[in-house]
């Protein structure tokens, strides 16, 4: 098991890395819409999904993976209201390559924030 590190993401909060690579996958830790110095994106949903993912094609890159390498994602959002709005931002991110995904409202995450996002990828 190999542990991921990047700066290009904001550091782990708590007792636990931005994700691991086991024989040729990557398990991401859920990625909250904090930039990579740590600053939270209080905007709207749609804002803080685009966070979201750049901090995932941070750390999937030093992973040596890629959105396009992503098998698997789940998505925590606060209100399933926002759903629409989340779908239209990880639609730009995975058009063409449509992974199998989850999607649940949860009662809170952490931070507060609105959306938080964990994949599954091949490691090229």
């Amino acid at each position: 098991m190999k542990t991921i590190h990047t700066n290009e993401a904001p550091a782990a909060i708590g007792p636990y890395s931005q994700g691991v690579i086991v024989d040729k996958l990557f398990f991401s830790s859920g990625q909250i819409p904090l930039t990579a110095s740590g600053e939270l994106v209080t905007g709207n949903v749609k804002e803080q999904t685009h966070q979201v993912f750049q901090n995932l094609q941070a750390v999937l890159k030093e992973a040596g993976a890629s959105l396009e390498s992503v098998i698997k994602a789940t998505v925590f959002i606060k209100s399933m209201d926002d759903f629409g709005s989340i779908n239209e931002v990880y639609g730009e991110y995975f058009s063409s390559h449509k992974p199998a995904r989850s999607c649940v409202e949860v009662a809170r995450l952490p931070k507060d924030v609105l959306v938080e996002i964990e994949v599954i990828a091949l490691v090229k």
